[in-house]
Formats: C-alpha cells, sequence, structure tokens
C-alpha cells in the first residue's frame, strides 16, 4: 500500500515535485495542427493569438510515413516559434503504438520546458497512467526540467469510461480529460459514423393525438433528437471535477456543419466543461464564443451576488428565489468572465470589467 504522503514525491531522483493543484488558464479551445506541414507551420504567429491551447498533433491524421516528420516539427516549433500566454499541447500516439515511446523521450528531453501537457489517447485505466507518470518523471530528471509536464488522457474506449474515477485518481499529473467520440463509438459498436455530434436516428416521438376511437397511432407526430453523448459527458465532468481536472469536449467532425457545432459546444459547455476541440480555423471562433459567458450572463450573475451581500439566507430578486446555492453559481460565471477578460481586451470590454 502506498502512503498518501507519497503521492506528491517525485518518481525519479531529481526530477520536479509534482503539482498540488491544477493551474486553471483559459483553455476554451485546444486548436490542432500538423507540425510536418510546412504551409500550416508557417501560419501559426497568426494562429497563436487567436487560441488558448495550440497542439501539436502526431497521433491520428497524421500518416505513418510522416510520424518522424512530426515529431521534429513539433520540437521545431517549440524552440523557435513564440507561444506568448498561448499554452503549448501535444498528442502523443498511443501507448501500444511503435511511436509512443520516441515521441515522448524527444520531446520531454529535448523540448520540455515548452510544453505544459501530453495528451495520451486511448487511455483505458490506471495503469497507463502510472506507465506514463513513471517514464516522464525520469526523463524530466535526465532533461533537469524545473517543472512537470501534465498529462491530458482522452476518453477513447468503453473500458476507459468504466474506469474514469480510477484514471483521473491515478497521477497528481493528471490535468483533464477529453471526450474521444469517433473512437468510443467504434469501441461501443454504436451505429454512427458521425464524429461527435447527434444522429436523426437517435431521437424521442411525442405521443399520439387522442381520436374518438383512442390514440391515432397513424397520425404526423413531431420528433425530437436526442444528444448521444449526453451520458459520457455528464459522467466525466462528474469524475473531473471530483478529482480537480479540467473536462473537454473533443472533437466535431463536420466542419462545414457550424450550426450543430455550436450547439454541441454548448451542450458540452451547459454540463460543465471547459473547451472543445477545433480541427479547423472556422471552429476556434465557435468554441471562443460558446466557451465564453454571455455579457448578459455575467451582469445578471454579478446583481445576485451584489444582492445577496454575504452570501447567505434567500431573497427575491425579479421574482426568483436566489439562496447561497444560488451564489455559488453564479461565481463560477463571474470567475471565469474575469479569467478570460485578463486575456481578451474585448471580452473585458464586454464583460465591463
Amino acid at each position: 500500500m502506498r502512503s498518501a504522503r507519497d503521492f506528491f514525491k517525485p518518481l525519479a531522483a531529481g526530477a520536479p515535485e509534482p503539482v498540488r493543484e491544477i493551474p486553471f488558464r483559459p483553455s476554451r479551445v485546444i486548436h490542432f495542427f500538423p507540425p510536418q506541414n510546412a504551409k500550416v507551420v508557417a501560419k501559426l504567429p497568426e494562429v497563436i493569438p487567436t487560441v488558448d491551447i495550440l497542439l501539436g498533433n502526431l497521433e491520428d491524421a497524421i500518416p505513418m510515413a510522416d510520424k518522424d516528420a512530426a515529431r521534429q516539427g513539433l520540437v521545431d516549433v517549440a524552440r523557435t516559434v513564440d507561444m506568448g500566454t498561448t499554452q503549448l499541447w501535444t498528442r502523443v500516439n498511443s501507448l501500444d503504438s511503435p511511436w509512443f515511446l520516441d515521441d515522448v523521450t524527444t520531446l520531454v528531453t529535448e523540448v520540455g520546458e515548452q510544453l505544459d501537457v501530453i495528451m495520451v489517447p486511448k487511455v483505458e485505466g490506471p495503469e497507463d497512467i502510472h506507465y506514463v507518470d513513471r517514464l516522464l518523471a525520469q526523463l524530466e530528471a535526465k532533461a533537469k526540467l524545473s517543472k512537470p509536464l501534465l498529462v491530458h488522457a482522452i476518453l477513447e474506449t468503453a473500458r476507459g469510461v468504466a474506469n474514469i474515477e480510477e484514471i483521473c485518481a491515478a497521477s497528481p499529473r493528471m490535468q483533464g480529460l477529453s471526450l474521444g467520440p469517433a473512437d468510443l463509438a467504434a469501441n461501443r459498436r454504436m451505429k454512427t459514423t458521425r464524429v461527435g455530434g447527434g444522429h436523426p436516428d437517435y431521437v424521442v416521438r411525442v405521443d399520439p393525438p387522442a381520436g374518438d376511437d383512442g390514440p391515432q397511432y397513424d397520425a404526423p407526430r413531431a420528433t425530437f433528437q436526442q444528444d448521444l453523448w449526453h451520458y459520457t459527458i455528464a459522467r466525466m465532468v462528474d469524475a473531473c471535477v471530483t478529482f480537480g481536472l479540467l473536462p473537454f469536449y473533443g472533437p466535431f467532425g463536420d466542419i462545414k456543419d457550424t450550426v450543430a457545432c455550436e450547439d454541441q459546444f454548448r451542450n458540452a459547455y451547459l454540463l460543465g466543461c471547459v473547451g472543445a476541440w477545433s480541427l479547423h480555423p472556422v471552429q476556434v471562433e465557435i468554441a471562443k464564443r460558446v466557451f465564453s459567458p454571455r455579457p448578459d450572463d455575467v451582469r445578471q450573475a454579478q446583481r445576485v451576488i451584489d444582492a445577496m451581500g454575504d452570501g447567505t439566507g434567500a431573497i427575491m430578486l425579479d421574482g426568483k428565489m436566489e439562496d447561497d446555492a444560488s451564489v455559488k453559481q453564479c461565481k463560477v460565471v463571474v470567475e471565469l468572465a474575469r479569467q478570460l477578460a485578463a486575456r481578451d481586451p474585448h471580452l473585458a470590454e464586454a464583460y465591463g470589467f
């Protein structure tokens, strides 16, 4: 049995001490880019100020023949491109791939100080995180890093979802979780070929209208499309909050359907996610808009906080009851708004800060 006191000791001699609290910086959008693509890399100085997190992708969407070039491309970006206040992440290849070890070894030893988070795909249990945790500590010690790298796990299998609490609790490095809907759908044998979002066949139908002879089963009846991912997102949010991690919605594959993308992102935002992935520049603005509280919501939240005084008791405001639980809800909105306003002057003006 491992003592709780040992949880925050380095796993390798000379490695930096683990963090005791996950830092929360603006994280509305994780924008993916292929590091081996010279044209995309050339545009990064224009992209970086517009995103909260820039992620060099080494896994899916990178052809096998380009794996080494993508890894070296990310090293070059980390060394030469000014990130400003934008976080630099990477998604390495999966633990069962022939590229994972080279990905981690190269990145940590060559540009570890420039990286904030390593995203690990297809995490299925705490044993996966334990392996990554120890390996990172050894490499951090070798590279003489002053701060530990954090780990972000992607939920892409049913076993990963079943073990979600154990994954969150596996290491102080755990920064957050993302939903990987495409791989998860395949693993669950879900009958959808869409990458995220709903499905027109996943519906509820209103009751049949009443007639003289009873229900009219053949009459037209309205249907309402449901969210395939509601359960998984809600469970992910609960697990992350329990262990002090940050939950993210993953990719939305239909780039042209910006309306449905915004709907899916907003569902995740309302359930408690802090951000989402961006696979194309058009999704950057959608994520930033959705995961930033609306100015009217911020003003109303501040009104409730001001009206509640010391935050105890209950009052009537605009015909609605507000109490200490209301204040807690409102403080979540206002605190997020203040953090985003510190990074975005336009939001600061909109919020009146």
